[in-house]
């Protein structure tokens, strides 16, 4: 009996210590990477939805024609999150439940997505504005690194089910992409 109980109990030993090593492994954390919350907001259902196509009175359509809805049921959380990485700083992979408005605010960032493919986005320099782009959340996996030669900032306003996480961490890396 007392052998089994040893027995059990280094097996017991033997699971958790395979299984915080291969946490430890697979796991794709953040580094150099911090993240602030500014604000949050709940908001009820949302249905709201813009256009401009037309100047005023004229029958021409516009070139830069310009549509948005926005369309939620049930509450909503919303956040603005200031982040900064440091040189080489990362996100670590991961997702939100719902989209992401983000607007470089110094230096750049490297998104990759599932693809590995960068697309780099930059604060804005010489009178032109910061870039933008959006995280559609979801099932959108993505990581952000800072490749660049200075610290990097960003703000982002995020729009996610009430009381859902607001970043799920997600691993193993996509492969071949980095970590």
């Amino acid at each position: 009996m007392k052998a089994k109980l040893i027995w059990a109990a280094g097996l017991a030993g033997i699971v958790v210590l395979v299984t915080t090593y291969g946490e430890n492994v697979r796991a794709t954390p953040q580094f150099g990477f911090t993240g602030a919350t500014i604000a949050t907001g709940r908001f009820g259902d949302i249905d709201v939805a813009n256009q401009v196509l037309r100047e005023f009175g004229d029958l021409t359509p516009r070139k830069d024609l310009w549509l948005s809805l926005q369309k939620t049921k049930g509450p909503s959380d919303l956040f603005v999150q200031s982040n900064e990485w440091e040189l080489g700083g990362s996100t670590g992979w991961h997702t939100h439940p719902g989209h992401s408005l983000i607007i470089v605010t110094a230096g750049e960032v490297t998104a990759y997505d599932a693809s590995c493919t960068p697309t780099v986005y930059a604060a804005g320099s010489n009178g032109q504005p910061n870039m933008g782009f959006v995280d559609p959340g979801g099932d959108h996996i993505h990581l952000l690194r800072n490749e660049g030669p200075v610290v990097a900032r960003t703000i982002a306003v995020q729009l996610i089910p009430a009381g859902a996480a607001r970043r799920i961490n997600v691993e193993p890396a996509p492969d071949g992409c980095p970590v």
